[in-house]
């Protein structure tokens, strides 16, 4: 970790004049302009935005490629844009065998895994559909810390939560009327998606915690190896596309660069900047978003249960990632 410079044109530490300066010091150059930074509300939304709108840009690319090569050039661009940030900032990969070791394991949970699954569930299924199911992705985590991580307590509140959240994934998926016009192998595939992410954050979480390398260097290698495992699964089961579409083609690289690339250089700077807290609230934005931007620009259907049941899961979540306050410690005693 590094410690920050000094501001600019405030010096460390003064000491008193002894003796007489020899001649007039020169005039002191004007400090640098301060660049101002945008502020995280505002990148707050603008990540919820592009994570909301990545399940649109799925489906349009799988409109005219295979899942297997939508995910590999989402993984392409992204790592292009993790890669260049390093550059910028004139960091490095992480070092040592077994730092990449997990870092391979850690790509094909959270990269490789997900991603490809999301594409596959998206032929069949609504991108609204999609969006609601990577909402339980709160829920899936509370329930596995419960079993992997002997720090996190179950709590009534929080397993209320998960409860309420279990009844609005069967909301959604209309349980009533025997699942019917639902196709169960596509949504199945997306909440596999979603399980996805909190067992590769648990395994994260207990190998990687100790790597001497930044958040953008992890990362970094993390994308660049889930993109060679793509690269190396999709010649196999895939043949090279006969055309490229400019509209899915335009929705990968967008896929790519904004919903992965830069969408994670936002993700790890509001959590630097606000903290995990506030930061994972953005979970709860990206079903409104993706359902409204698949209704309005796909034109895809929208029965009551949908919205209501995606309430209810966002409501659950809420619930299943709250933790009860410290108590206060008592005042002095008279």
């Amino acid at each position: 970790m590094t410690t920050a410079p000094p501001a600019p044109g405030v010096p460390a530490a003064q000491t008193p004049d002894l003796a007489p300066a020899a001649s007039p010091a020169p005039p002191a150059a004007p400090p640098p302009p301060r660049v101002r930074r945008v502020g995280w509300r505002v990148r707050f939304a603008v990540l919820s935005l592009i994570w909301g709108f990545s399940f649109l840009l799925i489906k349009v690319g799988t409109e005219a490629y295979a899942p297997l090569q939508v995910t590999l050039g989402r993984l392409v661009f992204g790592t292009l844009l993790l890669a260049g940030a390093l550059a910028v900032r004139r960091d490095r990969l992480p070092r040592g065998a077994r730092a990449w070791g997990h870092l391979t394991v850690a790509a094909f949970l959270l990269n490789a895994v997900p991603f490809t699954l999301f594409a596959y569930a998206e032929l069949t299924i609504p991108s609204t559909l999609a969006g609601i199911c990577n909402a339980t992705s709160p829920l899936w985590g509370m329930a596995l810390s419960l079993v992997a991580l002997s720090e996190d307590r179950p709590t009534r509140r929080r397993v209320a939560g998960l409860g309420l959240g279990f009844l609005g994934v069967l909301t959604v998926l209309g349980v009533w009327e025997g699942f019917s016009g639902l196709d169960v192998r596509g949504t199945a595939l997306a909440l596999l998606a979603s399980l996805c992410y909190p067992v590769g954050w648990i395994y994260v979480r207990r190998t990687l915690a100790g790597v001497d390398a930044s958040h953008l260097s992890v990362m970094t290698g993390q994308l660049l190896l889930a993109t060679v495992q793509l690269a190396l699964v999709t010649p196999l089961f895939t043949s090279v596309p006969s055309a490229f579409p400019l509209g899915p083609l335009l929705a990968v690289v967008a896929l790519g660069a904004l919903g992965t690339g830069l969408a994670l250089l936002l993700q790890y700077g509001l959590v630097a900047e606000v903290g995990p807290t506030i930061a994972q609230m953005v979970t709860y934005l990206i079903p409104v978003i993706a359902t409204a931007a698949g209704v309005a620009l796909l034109g895809e259907p929208l029965t009551w249960s949908t919205p209501v049941g995606a309430v209810v899961v966002l409501v659950g979540a809420a619930l299943a990632q709250s933790r009860a306050r410290p108590a206060r410690s008592p005042g002095p005693q008279s």
